[in-house]
């Protein structure tokens, strides 16, 4: 399945124009936290999330494995991935959209540059329209991207067991950090 995200990405990345404009990164970081009233805490990483960015356009592309993210117990991941994401059934998420302000920023300065990214995000099956806040920063011709948003479980068709409602909340915080290569 890695390999099947893997090209896809290069396919896309392909029809993108102007190869000098073109980063990409296999070992992005997406975290996921449930700000629920219970002390236990439930979050989990996911350290190789596939991404490219196109600099001229702005336009992004993330293929995520769903189990792919990892948590502090063992038990929670197995919950995870067997009784709210279905990964067996869902097994990846994607992420198709573009920054909205690309013209704002000039990779050829450093700096850190505040973006709006919107965009098709899908999960457990479902494709909703999402918008966030983030920054680009470029940094000796390197470049990395960062944000962080806010979905409803809900608006993904993720139940939550009335038995753990206390424990997950129903909106999840979503941080994304990647450090992006020009694709060679």
């Amino acid at each position: 399945m890695k390999k099947i995200i893997i090209s896809a990405l290069f396919i896309t990345s392909a029809i993108f124009a102007g190869a000098q404009n073109i980063y990409m990164t296999k070992t992005g970081k997406v975290s996921f936290y449930s700000r629920a009233k219970s002390p236990e805490k439930v979050e989990a990483d996911n350290n190789e999330v596939s991404s490219v960015l196109n600099t001229q356009t702005g336009d992004m592309v993330f293929a995520i494995l769903v189990k792919s993210f990892h948590f502090e117990r063992a038990l929670m991941e197995e919950h995870f991935n067997e009784n709210y994401v279905e990964s067996s059934k869902y097994p990846k998420s994607t992420f198709k959209g573009s920054i909205t302000n690309i013209s704002t920023v000039n990779f050829s300065k450093d700096g850190t540059y505040p973006v709006t990214v919107e965009g098709d995000l899908t999960l457990h099956g479902v494709t909703k329209k999402v918008s966030s806040k983030g920054s680009v920063t470029v940094k000796a011709g390197k470049i990395s991207a960062y944000s962080k948003f806010e979905i409803k479980l809900k608006d993904f068709n993720v139940s939550i067991p009335s038995l753990v409602a206390d424990k997950i909340s129903e909106e999840i915080d979503i941080t994304v950090d990647c450090k992006y290569e020009l694709k060679s």
